[in-house]
């Protein structure tokens, strides 16, 4: 269930819990092993926040305090649609709700629809307006290396 995984996430954002979660739907093994793959990869700071411990560490990492939180292997999300807008960076497409690019005083949740296993990235309102498009650019190269480009994001 998408609205499961990203309810775990944002009371974890929201009640400051010291146990940070990145859990996600079921995945295939080579989806899994990707993740693995891209878990391990990823850099040691992000938006200039250092990272920090999460439970389902297979699964994502988080950064900083209020955390910035990485899932690999979301489902896409709800309001993605064919008439959808991506921002793309660095070769890697990220949709964006619009109710979320709007509310600068929202926290952000990019996705990656573009790329299998999918990957999210949620940004506490803390770190706008310049962290969403920092994050982008830090993380395109690790996801390129382990994520299949399935379709473009137009």
């Amino acid at each position: 269930m998408r609205s499961s995984a990203a309810l775990v996430l944002m009371a974890a954002l929201v009640t400051g819990c010291t146990s940070i979660s990145a859990d996600g739907p079921g995945l295939d093994a080579d989806d899994a092993r990707a993740c693995r793959g891209l878990v391990d990869d990823l850099p040691q700071t992000l938006v200039d926040q250092e990272r920090r411990d999460v439970e389902q560490e297979e699964r994502g990492a988080a950064w900083g305090d209020p955390a910035i939180v990485l899932v690999c292997g979301v489902d896409t999300p709800d309001s993605f649609d064919e008439f959808a807008s991506c921002v793309e960076t660095d070769g890697i497409g990220w949709f964006i709700p619009d109710d979320e690019v709007d509310d600068q005083s929202s926290a952000v949740t990019m996705t990656t629809v573009g790329h299998r296993p999918r990957v999210s990235v949620t940004l506490p309102a803390t770190y706008r307006p310049a962290g969403p498009a920092a994050a982008m650019a830090q993380l395109a190269t690790v996801i390129r290396d382990h994520t299949e480009e399935v379709d473009p994001c137009a």
